[in-house]
């Protein structure tokens, strides 16, 4: 499957990973529709694209049912899904305050790991509509877990169990979808110049870096995307987990 024939669904595409997977698939000649909570942004990179935007909740299985039929009216199909979705949060198991805050926790698994298995499950059903090509080949799903699934760090407990959920399903999720044809791969990225990095001071931002062996320097977000476009494109891989992360083992 070429990039130049995809119609793709982003979660998470107003900003960070997502916004730079959206802008590469659509710089190859990809259809692209955002889904994202923000409206004022999403719907921005979307013009800014040529590409289709519709306000979504990931954890509602309404509000992705609802996106996902506007991007398959909107695009003739959709044949990649693109899950980027997603927040972080630090605290301790037991910090200064007491107890890691339940809620929090909660919500940390409800966005990363159940929104992603929601837009999964309901995006495989519109891929499963298309027709197979020669290796009965009708789409790809992208999911995104962390290098923090295998290294979580202190104050990770919520984020590297949520991305550590994400990782755990690939295999499972690509076994169960390959009779529809369906690859499903996932994307463990390190740590990257998304937009809640670059508002941290310039000298931690450098620290940061300091820590990837080689290259030494933060992600950059086009990487991602063009690693998700490279999976798109390579239809014999399935099933598997790809750290990109410059080496880099957290401790």
């Amino acid at each position: 499957m070429k990039l130049a024939d995809t119609a793709a669904i982003v979660t998470g595409a107003a900003s960070g990973l997502g916004e730079a997977t959206a802008r590469y698939f659509a710089e190859q000649g990809a259809q692209v529709t955002i889904l994202d909570r923000d409206a004022a942004r999403g719907a921005q990179v979307a013009q800014e694209i040529g590409g289709h935007f519709a306000q979504t909740d990931v954890t509602s299985e309404e509000a992705v049912a609802a996106a996902i039929a506007h991007a398959a009216d909107k695009m003739g199909r959709i044949t990649a899904c693109v899950n980027c979705a997603g927040i972080a949060i630090g605290a301790k198991t037991v910090g200064k305050d007491g107890p890691h805050p339940l809620d929090a926790y909660r919500r940390t698994i409800d966005i990363n790991l159940v929104g992603t298995f929601n837009v999964a499950r309901l995006a495989a059903v519109e891929i499963a509509k298309n027709t197979p090509d020669a290796d009965n080949a009708r789409g790809v799903i992208i999911n995104t877990a962390s290098i923090a699934a295998f290294d979580g760090q202190k104050g990770q407990a919520a984020y590297a169990a949520s991305k550590g959920g994400v990782a755990g399903m690939c295999l499972p999720m690509a076994r169960d979808l390959a009779s529809s044809g369906i690859r499903v791969m996932t994307i463990a990225p390190g740590i990257f110049m998304t937009p809640m990095l670059a508002g941290l001071p310039e000298e931690v931002q450098q620290q940061l870096a300091a820590d990837v062996p080689n290259p030494a320097r933060l992600g950059d977000p086009r990487e991602y995307g063009r690693l998700a476009g490279f999976i798109v494109e390579m239809g014999y891989l399935n099933g598997e987990v790809i750290r990109i992360d410059g080496a880099l083992r957290m401790r």
